[in-house]
């Protein structure tokens, strides 16, 4: 059996709880999306998703500091995207398997503490 060094493991960690805390909130999961369609303005961004633009620059930030999207200047404004487009076909894998598997599930407290649903 092949043993990877515990540094890599612990950096594949750390990559996961990165991308696990950006799909913690509903409005990020809405932002990679929407970017996962195409780049876009704050403004713009914020006008889709029918939220402030001080909310929207809040979940801006913390998938920035995610590593997860980034900034583009255009000009004098600033276009946001996907950091690689590989994010947005690990998304939709990441979607398509939850579907998959959400019929069977495997939490037995799922119905009791709703935790699965």
């Amino acid at each position: 059996m092949y043993s990877r060094p515990v540094l890599t493991v612990a950096c594949d960690i750390e990559v996961l709880a990165r991308f696990g805390r950006a799909l913690a909130d509903p409005i990020r999961c809405r932002i990679l999306l929407a970017l996962r369609e195409a780049p876009a303005y704050p403004a713009d961004l914020a006008d889709t998703l029918g939220i402030s633009r001080t909310r929207l620059s809040n979940h801006l930030a913390c998938l920035r500091d995610c590593g997860l999207v980034v900034t583009v200047p255009v000009g004098r404004r600033t276009r946001y995207e996907l950091a690689d487009e590989r994010l947005g076909h690990a998304l939709d894998d990441l979607r398509n398997a939850v579907v998959a598997v959400e019929t069977d599930r495997t939490c037995a407290e799922a119905d009791e503490e709703g935790c699965c649903s």
